[in-house]
């Protein structure tokens, strides 16, 4: 089950998704806001995991680091410097084993009952600065270099993916989501979100409507996976 959504305040939309469920390889990626074609960066992304043939954890990550290379070459094309750029955050489910990959700040969930544990841990500034001890974690939510992230595909002539492998059982729901959706909802209201409600289409709802109601400063996309 997948949403996307342009919000309240962009252009256009940057975000993009790919939903595999045949190979079990799920993705969420989300051009650079303030970029240049931060949404061909997105839609390269998708389509390279979208083609790809033989899916493991080795070949996702080889397969985002040629797009990196490629998003690179792209954007020292004609005159000027520019960075065409995003990040993505992706799942591979298979054999009881679900393997979470991703650059920058989207990220990547599991609920398993009641309980939500984030399978990502973000590539950001922010995140940086709560590790070193600079800063409260209250101060999370309205620090003014909230936006800046430290990993993409796309920004650096190396990419580094990070990978995470958790179990997977049956009634696992998993969530991946574009940081337009984690700055508008805590965990603990994503948790609620997704145990309180059991159809998927409702849970996708109802996290596009809170958004809305919130202001959607940003595009927001997600998608969700539950085990049968």
């Amino acid at each position: 089950m997948s949403r996307t959504h342009v919000g309240l305040k962009r252009p256009i939309n940057e975000d993009n998704y790919l939903a595999r469920p045949e190979v079990g390889l799920f993705a969420v990626a989300d051009g650079m806001g303030g970029h240049e074609a931060g949404e061909v960066a997105s839609a390269r992304i998708v389509e390279a995991l979208g083609l790809l043939k033989a899916i493991t954890p080795a070949t996702i990550v080889e397969t985002l680091e040629q797009v990196n290379a490629d998003l690179v070459a792209l954007a020292h094309e004609g005159e000027g410097k520019r960075t065409i750029g995003s990040t993505v955050a992706g799942l591979l489910i298979e054999h009881g084993q679900a393997t979470s990959f991703w650059a920058g700040d989207s990220r990547a969930y599991r609920l398993r009952g009641r309980d939500l544990q984030r399978l990502t841990r973000d590539h950001s500034l922010v995140q940086e600065l709560l590790d070193a001890g600079m800063i409260d974690p209250e101060r999370i939510d309205d620090h003014p270099n909230g936006n800046v992230i430290t990993r993409a595909v796309g920004a650096a002539e190396r990419l580094r993916v990070d990978c995470m492998q958790a179990d997977a059982a049956p009634g696992d729901l998993f969530l991946l989501a574009s940081d337009g959706v984690t700055r508008l909802m805590a965990d603990e209201e994503i948790a609620a979100a997704l145990a309180d409600t059991p159809s998927l289409n409702e849970i996708a709802d109802g996290i596009v409507w809170t958004a809305l109601r919130r202001g959607a400063p940003d595009n927001l996309t997600l998608v969700l996976v539950r085990l049968a």
